[in-house]
């Protein structure tokens, strides 16, 4: 099997510029693309991941990777699948979350003896002249056409600012950077992305009279269509500070039945035929695929030694075996006390089982809430400091959500 056949096997590929001329080079290791990443926060997320395993991929079969991070595009924001502006960064803002996004893609991708790079569009956009870049680039770019585009649509609903409206340009323009210095001959991002890919191909050809190729990457949705990632308290992260890795394990051994096998071959890269005999799985066998799929992925994004403690933590927590000193732990001081004690509102927002006192409240009164195997469900139901002290308590909200609480 081809390189290009296992990646339409996996169920990756979703839009293709020329799909021979693009077979031609991944399967000859003759491509150097690209894969663009706006830094909106300080960590990459769950919605970044099947990018850095595509781009993993593919310099295993030796072609070349280009991070692109977009120091100078993060200035205005893209608005694709945006139905609101995104807020305004500062400049240290920014690098410090391209400094944040290096050292995680580290982790995926080679960067030694020149296998991948790392750029920031900031190096040439922020030094752009714009009546330069209007006779230029704009020039090449039809208004009409740009309208029609699917990533402006939501946008044009609540009013497409004209700062938003220069994005396109700016990511065409990007690709056409890349072709020049680096000889990058191919693009791939989100399926949401393609208009703007289109854009970078067609202004090459215009601009040097060669030809670039764009390939969007499926988007990783649910059974009911619906983007994964993205769980009751926010992004699933990659940075084990924002999204433990026990919580990350967590996140994927809860995947839906309909969702474990086509998030397999997606995101692991364990051979199809072995995910394909765990097509015939039913009840009790999928939740040994969702093990697989939670472990191969933490093991892929934190380390092997934290997959397996993930493993144990949560194998203690809901199959009665492995080792609990791996459940997500907080630690509460004295100054979180009151008289002496914690009410039980208090201790959910603290531990993070709860964003607010009025969903902790909730939670308890629908009996969602349980410490040391006893259901609280009293909310004014106050912990002393003496049950936190030593090996602390185990609080638990629903059937997942876990925290052994101590004070320190």
């Amino acid at each position: 099997m081809t390189v290009y056949d296992e990646l339409v096997a996996r169920g990756l590929i979703a839009q293709v510029t020329d799909e021979e001329e693009i077979k031609e080079l991944i399967n000859n290791g003759k491509a150097t693309f690209y894969i663009g990443f706006d830094p909106t926060a300080d960590s990459l997320h769950v919605g970044h991941f099947m990018a850095l395993c595509l781009m993993k991929r593919l310099q295993m079969a030796g072609n070349k990777p280009i991070a692109l991070v977009g120091g100078g595009t993060g200035m205005i924001g893209d608005p694709s699948g945006r139905t609101d502006m995104r807020t305004m960064m500062t400049v240290e803002t920014i690098q410090h979350n391209c400094d944040c996004f290096k050292k995680q893609m580290s982790k995926f991708i080679d960067f030694s003896d020149g296998k991948a790079l790392m750029v920031n569009n900031a190096d040439w956009l922020m030094n752009l002249n714009y009546v330069e870049l209007l006779r230029e680039v704009g020039a090449h770019f039809s208004v009409n056409n740009m309208l029609r585009a699917e990533c402006y649509k939501q946008r044009m609903e609540k009013g497409l600012s004209f700062l938003e409206f220069n994005y396109m340009i700016m990511q065409s323009y990007d690709f056409y950077t890349l072709y020049q210095k680096y000889g990058c001959n191919m693009q791939f991002g989100g399926d949401d992305q393609w208009s703007n890919m289109l854009g970078g191909t067609e202004l090459i050809r215009r601009k040097l009279g060669k030809d670039a190729y764009a390939m969007t990457i499926t988007l990783l949705l649910n059974s009911e269509g619906k983007k994964m990632g993205k769980t009751q308290s926010g992004a699933v992260w990659l940075d084990p500070a924002k999204t433990s890795p026990y919580e990350f394990y967590q996140y994927w051994r809860n995947v839906g039945d309909a969702d474990v096998l086509k998030c397999l071959r997606m995101l692991t890269f364990l051979p199809l035929e072995q995910i394909d005999e765990m097509d015939h799985w039913e009840g009790s066998q999928l939740n040994q695929a969702k093990e697989i799929l939670a472990f191969e992925l933490t093991k892929l994004v934190h380390s092997e030694e934290e997959a397996t403690k993930a493993q144990e933590a949560s194998r203690a927590l809901f199959a009665g075996g492995g080792n609990s000193e791996n459940m997500p732990k907080s630690e509460l001081t004295e100054a979180d006390l009151t008289d002496g004690g914690i009410d039980i509102l208090t201790l959910l927002v603290k531990t993070g089982l709860v964003n607010t006192k009025s969903e902790a409240r909730r939670a308890v009164e629908q009996g969602g809430v349980v410490v040391d195997g006893e259901k609280v469900s009293d909310i004014k139901t106050v912990l002393a400091g003496e049950q936190l002290s030593g090996d602390g308590i185990v609080v638990r909200r629903g059937k997942k959500n876990f925290r052994k609480v101590t004070l320190n």
